[in-house]
């Protein structure tokens, strides 16, 4: 994991993005454990109880199971998981946004990727 922390939020929620991030990005698949909080601790220089409070917000939604001696592995469907939520907000929050966007600039939606510059625009 990139130890570049940013002021934006506190290190265990980016600690916990960045995990969600790997899931989504297949980095980390169904069953796999987790890096352990010593070593996430150790790379990242950070101290051991923020790795721990990522690892058990992530236990808490739902995505990971702590295996008593062996640490935390990413659940079944917990990918699925992530994509639904991910799009919903999107949806929700993102798209309406970008929709207004698209509408207040005039660009037709079959357009959308291909559209080339008319003339004298570019």
């Amino acid at each position: 994991m990139d130890p570049e922390w940013n002021d934006s939020q506190p290190i265990y929620r980016q600690i916990h993005d960045r995990v969600v991030a790997m899931i989504l990005d297949g980095l980390l698949a169904e069953g796999d454990p987790l890096p352990s909080v010593r070593n996430v601790a150790t790379d990242s220089r950070v101290n051991p109880l923020t790795v721990l409070k990522a690892y058990q917000q992530l236990e808490a939604e739902g995505l990971v199971d702590k295996r008593r001696g062996l640490g935390m592995f990413v659940k079944p469907d917990a990918r699925v998981l992530l994509l639904t939520g991910e799009r919903q907000r999107f949806l929700t929050e993102q798209w309406p946004q970008i929709h207004a966007t698209i509408l207040r600039l005039g660009l037709a939606g079959d357009l959308l990727g291909t559209a080339a510059p008319k003339r004298g625009e570019g």
